[in-house]
């Protein structure tokens, strides 16, 4: 599944207020309700706990929050850039401003693996980095997904 086919344009967030990691995580888990059906505490909860096994910050102002649940019957992906970068307590202790959400289903198994991976791959591109952080809608971001899909095709 390529990341523009995972981030719909309504699970993506471009211009999020927010003021910790907490308050990221429940916006997030809001949205991600409102996409997958599913309750926002639910989500919320299997994020946080996440969270508790280790940052799920991995630097250069990334932080890519996922977990798995039960009822999901795919994978579903959000992204936000946050208006204001955040302490996330990411592994170079880099404030975040980039956040994409992956939630799976329980029994995802690779498929869960290959969208994590994919989206690491994107995120790690410093130049689309720059352009999601320049993009100021969800349209726009979206696009960006596209492209980065087409120019990685097999």
């Amino acid at each position: 599944m390529e990341i523009a086919e995972l981030i719909s344009t309504a699970g993506i967030l471009p211009n999020l207020r927010v003021t910790s990691k907490k308050q990221t995580l429940q916006e997030l888990a809001k949205k991600a309700a409102e996409i997958t059906g599913l309750p926002e505490r639910a989500i919320f909860e299997v994020l946080i706990e996440r969270e508790r096994l280790g940052t799920t910050g991995v630097g250069h102002g990334i932080a890519i929050p996922h977990g798995k649940l039960a009822e999901l019957d795919k994978l579903h992906g959000l992204f936000a850039r946050l208006e204001t970068p955040i302490d996330f307590d990411a592994i170079d202790e880099q404030p975040v401003d980039l956040v994409c959400v992956l939630l799976a289903p329980e029994k995802a198994g690779a498929d869960h693996l290959k969208a994590l991976a994919r989206v690491s791959r994107l995120l790690r591109d410093k130049s689309i980095c720059e352009k999601l952080r320049g993009a100021d809608s969800a349209d726009a971001i979206h696009a960006l997904f596209t492209a980065f899909s087409a120019s990685h095709a097999a």
